[in-house]
């Protein structure tokens, strides 16, 4: 499988981001890492291997660092930065990753799928929802998509355009017929063992978006299968498979 690190250039961030690409064919994926922040996690879990069916044939996975413990992990932090940081990380992403990823696929325009575990999800469905045109399915696995608890009360506009809990039920009008029209997200969620409150909210979620006709699927899983490595790896397979393979 083809591998190759990437140094990106962000003004947005004010220094470059680590990417890791794979593969060289095939529809490109955004991957978003979990609390850990590291470009090179799903490498490091086997995510990639398990994916070695689809890699290079049907998709490329960017995996690109974040930004995570500026934005949400490091509590004792300002909120206010801390809500700032993400939003320098947005920028990014938009205005430059996505240009970069475009000009490495040799294709303006081509959309582009995002995913993601644990805190990965809530970065592929915000940016999914946000930006449906560009980013045209999200694969989120056990994610949580209400971020007041990362936030420490805060509640201003910033905090409400990237809370996809609390945003969603005020879409309407042009950008609710763009998101109807574009994009799609698939929504797993184990219901074993570390998955407590993860698939409840999963679900809230999906009832969210139903009530507003965006394009979605939920899919739990049973009582066995646990906020685990081993279980990511089966999800993203099969669904990046139904997704992509044919």
């Amino acid at each position: 499988m083809h591998k190759q690190p990437h140094l990106v250039e962000s003004r947005a961030m004010e220094r470059r981001m680590y990417v890791w690409q794979y593969g060289t064919f095939g529809m490109p994926v955004i991957v978003f890492p979990s609390a850990a922040g590291m470009a090179h996690e799903w490498e490091s879990h086997g995510m990639v291997d398990a994916l070695a069916q689809l890699v290079g044939t049907k998709i490329k996975l960017y995996c690109v660092e974040s930004n995570v413990s500026e934005a949400w992990t490091r509590k004792e932090s300002d909120p206010k930065w801390r809500i700032g940081r993400h939003m320098a990380y947005e920028r990014f992403v938009i205005d430059e990753l996505v240009p970069f990823i475009r000009a490495d696929c040799k294709t303006e325009g081509i959309p582009i799928g995002v995913t993601g575990c644990s805190l990965g999800a809530y970065y592929s469905a915000n940016f999914a929802l946000k930006e449906p045109e560009t980013f045209r399915y999200a694969l989120c696995m056990s994610g949580r998509y209400d971020i007041t608890e990362f936030v420490g009360g805060l509640n201003d506009q910033d905090v409400y355009f990237n809370n996809p809990m609390a945003y969603v039920p005020g879409i309407d009008g042009e950008l609710l017929d763009r998101i109807r029209k574009h994009t799609t997200l698939s929504l797993v969620c184990g219901r074993g063992k570390w998955e407590d409150g993860n698939w409840q909210e999963a679900e809230k979620f999906a009832g969210l978006l139903g009530a507003k006709e965006i394009p979605h699927h939920l899919d739990l899983w049973g009582n066995d299968v646990a906020h685990e490595w081993v279980w990511w790896r089966r999800q993203a397979l099969h669904h990046l498979s139904a997704t992509y393979a044919n």
